[in-house]
């Protein structure tokens, strides 16, 4: 049997119909390419349209086969994994010849990297759930995340839920993608682009507020960055409010601070750029009438 470089559109289901073909064409692929990552290759290839009834026929044989295999696949095409297509070629391969039992043999070559995969990307869900910030717009909030992973589509029914009656747009800065909700309806959109306005004067004070709240609720005493880190990793600090630099906190016809050195910065909890020593004038003092 010869080897296949299978092309696809970069869907999901454009993936499972390159799937499909290979069992059809009885052709084991050598490696999958979308439209956005196309390299030279010595390897005869395979251009694959999308058909959704070929995907359709892919998932309801893993789902035949047992659920969770199914949300297997769907999650692990969700997920930053290097060559993801190959390991979900694998897994599929691997389950139509063992079946159901394979799902009990964790340390399969063809599970363990795929449940690995899953695994990475359902945590990263979790932080985001408690990291993402939203800022007020006029009545829209949006907000702004950077994820190893797509988890826009496993993020939209918390996000939905919970704030059901508001309009938001959360933006993936990774994948270049937003999710857009209103009240009774929700899109996950491609964007190329997002920038975030100066806040309102009435935003910027809540965005102080908070950082205050932040900075203010340690106990300086038990002050720990390791431990800090490993439950708030850093890769997540830059989309969060309270580890902004100054001019985050100022509303859009305020003037832009100076620059405070970093000898000046804050102890426990200040993000960079916002000094204890000598706060904006606009931020509450501690137990003043707010």
């Amino acid at each position: 049997m010869n080897e296949m470089i299978y092309r696809y559109d970069g869907t999901f289901e454009g993936f499972l119909c390159c799937v499909f073909d290979s069992y059809v064409n009885k052709e084991p692929p050598a490696a999958f390419q979308d439209e956005a990552h196309l390299v030279q290759t010595l390897f005869p290839v395979r251009w694959v349209g999308t058909d959704p009834r070929h995907a359709r026929r892919i998932l309801a044989s893993l789902e035949k086969i047992d659920p969770w295999a199914r949300e297997l696949v769907v999650k692990g095409f969700l997920t930053c994994a290097e060559d993801r297509e190959m390991i979900l070629y694998r897994f599929i391969h691997a389950l139509y010849d063992v079946g159901k039992p394979l799902l009990r043999q964790l340390s399969d070559d063809a599970v363990l990297p795929l449940l690995k995969a899953v695994r990475h990307l359902d945590g990263e869900v979790h932080l985001l759930k408690g990291f993402t910030r939203f800022s007020d717009f006029e009545g829209t909030l949006a907000g702004e995340i950077r994820p190893k992973n797509r988890v826009l589509p496993l993020l939209r029914s918390h996000f939905c839920a919970r704030m059901y009656n508001e309009t938001f747009l959360l933006y993936d800065r990774t994948h270049r993608e937003a999710l857009v909700h209103q009240p009774g309806k929700w899109a996950i959109l491609p964007l190329e682009d997002f920038r975030m306005a100066a806040p309102s004067a009435a935003e910027a004070q809540y965005r102080r507020l908070w950082k205050r709240f932040y900075d203010t609720i340690e106990i300086r005493e038990r002050h720990n960055p390791k431990l800090r880190q490993t439950h708030m990793p850093r890769r997540y600090w830059d989309t969060m409010t309270e580890f902004q630099e100054e001019d985050h906190f100022l509303a859009g016809t305020d003037p832009l601070p100076e620059r405070v050195p970093p000898e000046a910065t804050s102890g426990p909890g200040a993000a960079p750029g916002i000094s204890r020593r000598r706060e904006p004038a606009s931020f509450p003092s501690p137990g003043a009438d707010l």
